[in-house]
């Protein structure tokens, strides 16, 4: 038993990060690096960039959607480690090729994939402390997700390097040195995996109908919050470089959003949600969201508005997977968390996949700032509806320091 149980756990919550790293610092969000280039290079419209990231939420929809059913034919921790593999070796393969459909195909299996890994990498990084409490489980889960804005930091470094010595071309080698430090991520998530103990009795393959209502809310603020966050992420470079931002100052932006999100999700969220009750944590996140998307709109274009959203998005976004696995741990019961996750995936992946579609079109049709207004509205429709959120009944106390019997997001 190690003497220091706390830093142990924390180790293995860092460790199991590398799957946020590469599920949505490098698959997901390292697109909107790069969709500039492509789509210069490829000469695509912004439906078509668009439509690229909807197919990478399809797949993550029925990624999500089949976690449980991963988790029980392979073991939760070997198909964690075996899915972040394959999303490695599907950046490495988005180098290779400039034909759409294959890199819809890419898109749609890298999306499978690193739902499955977020999924259940959630699900473990819930257990490794499951009996300190839920304050403690908050602040594992946090930890967790931190690996989001390191991911997005080495992005934000890697890919305009790329690009600086290559133009639009470099695209290519942005996936590929994208693609080098995901699968060297894999090392990492196996070291921390074999630390988390096996979930006790069988995971759930569904959720009973009243587990499913008392967070009815919570999935449909989900919806509307994954559609709201990922509409702006997929297209902020777009719109900062129409305003004439370069390649320096996009790389900028994107270093501050991530080490925005990776030092608050790791000294801030964790704690501030594990002490907010109902929905008061989620609707708080979607208000700071639609806060950072503003500055960007409203204010005179340049690098100050670009770094000022970065700081107040950055800060805030990955609060919102925080927040849905912290409610749904108090909602569930062990057996259920990895299920009651994988459908809270599922309805931010739907989210994800209608956002940037519809915010493509208006882009088209009005420019970018247009499509980005969408982010806006339906941040604040998230914030009203996961006001609606209550706690739910006959769970244990935030600071019992018996094992928690509830869930998780």
């Amino acid at each position: 038993m190690s003497r220091h149980p706390h830093r142990r756990e924390a180790l293995i919550a860092l460790g199991l990060a590398a799957g946020p790293v590469v599920a949505l610092g490098f698959t997901r969000f390292a697109y909107a690096l790069l969709l500039p280039a492509m789509r210069g290079d490829l000469h695509w419209t912004y439906a078509q960039a668009g439509g690229l990231n909807t197919a990478n939420a399809a797949g993550y929809v029925i990624g999500a959607g089949t976690a449980v059913f991963w988790a029980r034919r392979l073991g939760d921790r070997a198909a964690f480690v075996g899915t972040l593999a394959v999303s490695a070796l599907v950046l490495l393969l988005t180098a290779t090729t400039a034909d759409y459909p294959l890199l819809s195909l890419l898109r749609f299996v890298g999306g499978l994939a690193t739902a499955v890994s977020f999924v259940l990498g959630s699900a473990l990084a819930a257990r490794v402390a499951t009996g300190g409490g839920q304050r403690r489980a908050a602040l594992m889960v946090g930890l967790y997700m931190a690996g989001v804005g390191i991911g997005v930091v080495l992005s934000g470094l890697l890919v305009p390097a790329a690009l600086a010595t290559a133009g639009d071309a470099g695209w290519r080698a942005g996936w590929l040195l994208l693609g080098v430090v995901a699968a060297l991520a894999v090392v990492p998530a196996l070291l921390a995996v074999r630390r988390v103990s096996p979930v006790s009795g069988a995971t759930s393959v569904g959720l009973p109908r009243a587990d499913l209502a008392r967070l009815a809310p919570t999935f449909a603020w989900y919806v509307l919050f994954g559609a709201g966050y990922v509409s702006y992420m997929t297209f902020v470079i777009a719109l900062l470089r129409d305003q004439g931002l370069g390649t320096p100052g996009v790389a900028t932006f994107f270093v501050v959003l991530g080490l925005a999100s990776a030092v608050a999700t790791l000294t801030v969220w964790g704690r501030v949600i594990g002490r907010l009750p109902g929905g008061r944590a989620p609707a708080l996140v979607s208000v700071l969201v639609l806060l950072g998307v503003l500055p960007v709109l409203l204010l005179p274009a340049g690098l100050p508005a670009a770094l000022v959203s970065a700081a107040i998005f950055g800060s805030s976004f990955m609060a919102g997977p925080t927040a849905a696995t912290v409610l749904a741990r108090r909602a569930l019961p062990a057996s259920g968390w990895t299920a009651g996750i994988a459908l809270l995936t599922v309805a931010f992946s739907v989210g994800q996949a209608i956002g940037p579609l519809v915010s493509g079109a208006l882009s088209d049709s009005g420019g970018v700032a247009v499509g980005l207004w969408l982010s806006v509205g339906l941040l604040a429709a998230a914030a009203v509806v996961a006001l609606r959120q209550r706690d739910t009944a006959g769970q244990p106390s935030v600071d019992a320091g018996r094992p928690a019997v509830t869930a998780h997001r």
